[in-house]
């Protein structure tokens, strides 16, 4: 990283609805705000998912038991709780009106990632990208000829934390810039050699960016400058292997 960092919201993209040129909107937003395409570009999972097509209406989910089951503790309609349960690989725990669950992408979360909130209408459910990292992959490739530098994106949700309040913007998709800072094997500014130490680079980003994208915002992509856009890889990659993970 350089000694500073910017943001900056990239204001005007309109609702995207699927099927939308998304780099072509991102392009144009940029352009107007006299921003140029360089640095880190991180984008909102919903414009990714409109864009895609992840969208259920209700009113064509028919609950199961198991649905209905969940959904009455919880207070929640049946027909959402079908669709969390669709887009997870487990139940991890229920609780407090939420659902805790493991996606079909590694990620544990509230509800799948599932989100009625912004959505294109009433008693739509909004879905996360069936690949978030192919989904940046893909951004990437249709915006890196119109940039004016090295490129990177990341695609952003609001995920909850479990030992603290608030929601946090974390990375659940990345091109073009390596997901994590492996600093092992360096050394402190004492001279001890780093043994453990590995920072989340596009989940800083995404968490910072997440301050200008609030849901109230209108605000579906920043750029981030000041940002060293080197390596590559996924955040797949950055998932725990469970057998190594002390909580599950």
């Amino acid at each position: 990283m350089s000694g500073s960092l910017g943001f900056a919201a990239l204001p005007g993209i309109p609702l995207v609805a699927p099927g939308d040129d998304l780099t072509a909107l991102i392009a144009e937003a940029a352009e107007t705000a006299g921003l140029p395409l360089a640095g880190v570009l991180l984008v909102c999972q919903k414009v990714v998912s409109k864009q895609e097509g992840r969208l259920v209406r209700l009113a064509d989910v028919t609950p199961s038991e198991q649905a209905r089951r969940l959904a009455e503790p919880a207070g929640k309609d049946p027909r959402q709780i079908e669709v969390v349960l669709q887009e997870s690989r487990r139940v991890v725990r229920q609780g407090h009106g939420v659902l805790i669950t493991e996606t079909h992408h590694g990620f544990v979360c509230a509800n799948s990632g599932v989100d009625l909130s912004n959505a294109p209408e009433d008693d739509v459910a909004v879905l996360l990208p069936v690949d978030p990292d192919d989904s940046a992959r893909r951004l990437l490739a249709g915006l890196r000829p119109r940039a004016a530098g090295p490129l990177a994106v990341v695609v952003t949700d609001t995920f909850g934390r479990p030992w603290r309040e608030g929601l946090v913007d974390q990375a659940i998709g990345c091109a073009g810039i390596a997901p994590i800072d492996d600093l092992r094997g360096q050394a402190d500014l004492r001279g001890r050699e780093l043994a453990v130490t590995t920072q989340a680079t596009v989940d800083s980003l995404a968490a910072a960016a997440g301050l200008l994208m609030r849901k109230d915002a209108g605000v579906p992509a920043v750029l981030a400058t000041g940002v060293d856009v080197v390596g590559d890889g996924s955040v797949r990659a950055m998932l725990r292997d469970p057998e190594g993970d002390l909580f599950r």
